[in-house]
């Protein structure tokens, strides 16, 4: 039978309301009755009932973190960061993978609500959440709209579409694709498409845009682009796993990178990096995204609704590799 507060009060020889006092950190208890409680506490494996404290203080330093797939190096990295952050903050993170379906996700979120999560960082495409956080679910989403008054904290998406285009004109290229998610999509992330096709338009260029629907291999994709763009020099992809198989495909297809095709990706995670170090790519602030929607998540806790920033994007970074 595991020890209870009353077996820790006889341990150390004090009251069970003594006890619970030091745990709860109220009233004056002096060190040396602090000490004999904590003592007993280690002698008997006591350990104090975390979900019974937080309900006596109305907090319970939960945290929800919605992914589509942890297994993802751009999510399993912001997870990371996000785990560590709020480590370091005093709270436990809750990890929920949806593989981006709308079932999963309900489940989780009441799973999370029955827990009694302080607050929840969304990375989801199902606004299903929107009937959460009208129950007052302190809520902040990464890179996807959710609702208007549900934060909203990414990279700089244009500014890398913009970056990424501008390069692989610079170096030349004539026929630049690029591939994108479905554009009904309600993501910051459309804004890498929109960047592109402006470029393109500013210098007199077709934008050819190729669209990976929901759910869908785009290794399909990919290859169906090289069948009907065999002119393509230039191929800015909007995640580094999608560009990671254009190269691929490329080498299945004999074509020299950089020299006949040059490759843009877009994330810049450690993972990608370490396996694949000459992909030229746009890298995420990533850290910087997990600390900002941290503490745009711990302002509305604590009832700061009113100055909660919308939409708040961060800076990103150009790393030229070989594949350029």
């Amino acid at each position: 039978m595991k020890p209870s507060i009353h077996d820790v009060a006889k341990k150390a020889g004090v009251s069970p309301t003594t006890v619970s006092r030091v745990l709860n950190n109220r009233g004056y208890i002096s060190e040396k009755t602090k000490e004999k409680v904590y003592k007993a506490m280690e002698e008997i494996n006591y350990f104090p009932n975390d979900l019974a404290r937080s309900l006596f203080r109305k907090r319970t330093h939960l945290i929800g973190l919605i992914i589509p797939n942890s297994s993802n190096p751009f999510f399993g990295e912001l997870a990371f960061h996000i785990e560590s952050i709020c480590a370091a903050m005093g709270y436990k993170l809750l990890l929920c993978n949806s593989l981006n379906r709308k079932d999963k996700e309900e489940k989780y979120l009441e799973m999370l609500m029955r827990n009694q999560v302080d607050g929840v960082i969304a990375v989801t495409y199902n606004r299903g959440i929107l009937n959460y956080h009208r129950q007052n679910l302190p809520i902040v989403a990464i890179d996807h709209y959710l609702s208007e008054t549900i934060p909203v904290i990414g990279s700089d998406n244009y500014d890398g579409g913009r970056k990424a285009t501008e390069l692989l004109i610079a170096k030349g290229c004539r026929h630049i694709i690029h591939i994108n998610g479905p554009i009904e999509l309600k993501t910051p992330a459309n804004l890498r498409r929109k960047a592109y096709e402006d470029v393109m338009r500013q210098h007199g260029r077709q934008p050819i845009t190729y669209e990976v629907p929901f759910h869908q291999n785009y290794r399909e994709i990919i290859s169906k682009l090289f069948d009907e763009q065999p002119a393509a020099d230039g191929i800015f992809a909007s995640d580094d796993l999608m560009a990671a198989t254009v190269i691929t495909e490329a080498k299945k297809r004999r074509k020299d990178i950089p020299g006949q095709l040059k490759v843009i990706g877009y994330d810049g995670t450690e993972a990608v990096q370490s396996i694949l170090p000459e992909l030229t790519t746009i890298q995420q602030p990533i850290e910087l995204i997990s600390k900002t929607a941290i503490e745009i998540l711990s302002k509305a806790i604590e009832g700061e609704f009113d100055d909660l920033p919308l939409e708040t994007y961060l800076p990103v970074q150009l790393l030229e590799g070989e594949t350029t």
